[in-house]
């Protein structure tokens, strides 16, 4: 993919539209929730991927499809962008969307492979429904103020808060060698990215949240230092609200609704990952039909007759359930009273057909 589609046009249209932000008229909201008014922000959604491997089911139905509800109109409305992390309805906002490659050089990574990987991704976007004429679409490295700014942010944020992130601990205990400090600084860059454009919302699953919330208190910590409590001061980098799926699997009513968190084919405890050695555990947006009907024919499950949903009893059945909930629009009670008498090859076999039938 020739690489002027998006090198210097689209980061250098990613700068200009936050330049022109204060002369465009688009919906504006106050820090008390009341749209005008000197302390009106421009409504901004930001979020990004890393360019590591190919995009999978688990990333579709947790990231890129509420990107692309996004540029339909569904998202945060005027009225709730400084009072509500989540929303029902949208328009008119700026949606900012980037490749993140420098996050993809806090674990071990093929350099050779990496622009490549990086136009893959952009590609994979693209083919996902994103518009650029709706959408600023950019690579991270390409706007160097990322990195400047996430210098600044790391001189007032404290060590153990980083020290505490749970994702941290994670990548660090099960690192071979030891971890290194763009690892830890990971979340500064990541407040860095959020915080350049003055975005009001972040799309984020729930492995990210924390480090949204991190950026909020970052933000507040360099407001006091440098901003809103000196004489005459003013908010420098005002804070982000998150915009999360909703953290239950039981509805009214006791029906049963899919978070959109796809988790691994082969260890259903596990979230779905590019990164994972086993390609069977992972559904990607590549894959033919017949890949996918091996890979869901193979996916872990048990021996239990009957289908039906039990995260902690039966999280390889529960799993499936997901994923043809997300790909087919019905709630998992639905599919549970439709494959209630299935046996598991054929419930594989069926949910296999969903996810071609969606994707192929």
């Amino acid at each position: 993919m020739p690489s002027q589609l998006w090198r210097s046009p689209l980061a250098a249209r990613s700068l200009r539209a936050m330049a022109a932000s204060a002369r465009r008229s688009s919906p504006t909201v106050s820090r008390a929730g009341s749209s005008s008014g000197a302390a009106a922000r421009e409504l901004r959604v930001f979020s990004g991927i890393q360019p590591t491997g190919t995009p999978h089911l688990g990333n579709y139905c947790g990231a890129i499809a509420k990107w692309v509800a996004l540029q339909e109109g569904d998202g945060p409305s005027e009225s709730d962008a400084s009072t509500s992390p989540t929303a029902t309805s949208y328009s008119g906002a700026t949606h900012l969307y980037s490749v993140v490659d420098l996050h993809a050089l806090t674990v071990p990574f093929d350099a050779a492979r990496m622009p490549d990987q990086v136009h893959s991704m952009l590609a994979a976007l693209l083919g996902a429904g994103l518009d650029p004429q709706r959408n600023i679409l950019f690579r991270q490295s390409d706007v160097a103020a990322h990195a400047e700014l996430a210098w600044l942010l790391s001189c007032v944020t404290p060590l153990g808060w980083l020290q505490r992130m749970t994702q941290f601990k994670q990548k660090a205990a099960a690192a071979k060698t030891e971890s290194s400090l763009g690892l830890l600084a990971y979340p500064v860059l990541m407040a860095a990215d959020i915080l350049l454009y003055r975005a009001t919302h972040v799309p984020v699953g729930e492995d990210q949240q924390q480090h949204l919330e991190l950026t909020r208190m970052i933000a507040t910590t360099f407001n006091d230092r440098f901003g809103s409590n000196r004489p005459g001061g003013k908010e420098v980098l005002p804070k982000p609200f998150p915009m999360v799926e909703e953290d239950t699997t039981t509805l009214a009513g006791g029906q049963r609704k899919s978070l959109a968190r796809i988790m691994s084919l082969r260890d259903p405890t596990k979230k779905m990952s590019k990164s994972d050695k086993s390609a069977l555990s992972r559904i990607e947006l590549t894959d033919t039909a017949d890949e996918i009907r091996k890979k869901v024919r193979k996916a872990t499950t048990d021996a239990v007759s009957g289908i039906h949903y039990d995260r902690e009893g039966r999280p390889g059945v529960s799993n499936l359930l997901d994923i043809a909930s997300a790909v087919t629009g019905q709630s998992v009670a639905q599919l549970e009273a439709e494959y209630a008498d299935y046996g598991t090859g054929a419930f594989k076999d069926s949910v296999a057909d969903a996810v071609i039938a969606k994707y192929v």
